[in-house]
């Protein structure tokens, strides 16, 4: 028995593997773990380790990540507001998959980015 679609056939949005890339596999969310590997962290202090993303998307990316287990929010309920973002033992458990995505990375960018240029200019 095969798990993989045929031509045509829809993805069970329930199946583990079709959720994934919307979990884990967004473009912040493995440098938001890698963030807070150290402790938690703050959104402004998250956001300058970033650089580039806007506070727009980091917030989306930590609300699903909340939503999802991943994160945990931590309100210490003054004023001026103090929240605190820190990875829960399911966002620890993702360090492994990003350390194998990172190695895979490292052992063939300059392959990937060749077969881009040569894509580009051919």
């Amino acid at each position: 028995m095969t798990t993989e679609p045929r031509a045509g056939e829809r993805i069970d949005p329930a199946c583990p593997m079709a959720a994934f890339p919307f979990q884990v596999g967004g473009k912040w969310t493995g440098m938001v773990v890698v963030s807070l590997l150290d402790g938690p962290q703050r959104f402004g202090d998250l956001r300058q380790v970033l650089g580039t993303v806007t506070a727009k998307v980091l917030t989306e990316t930590l609300r699903d990540m909340t939503r999802d287990g991943l994160v945990t929010r931590l309100d210490h309920r003054t004023n001026p507001p103090h929240v605190e973002y820190e990875l829960t033992e399911l966002g620890r458990s993702l360090v492994p998959l990003i350390d194998s995505m990172r190695e895979w990375s490292d052992r063939h960018l300059a392959e990937l980015l060749a077969h881009r240029r040569r894509s580009t200019t051919g």
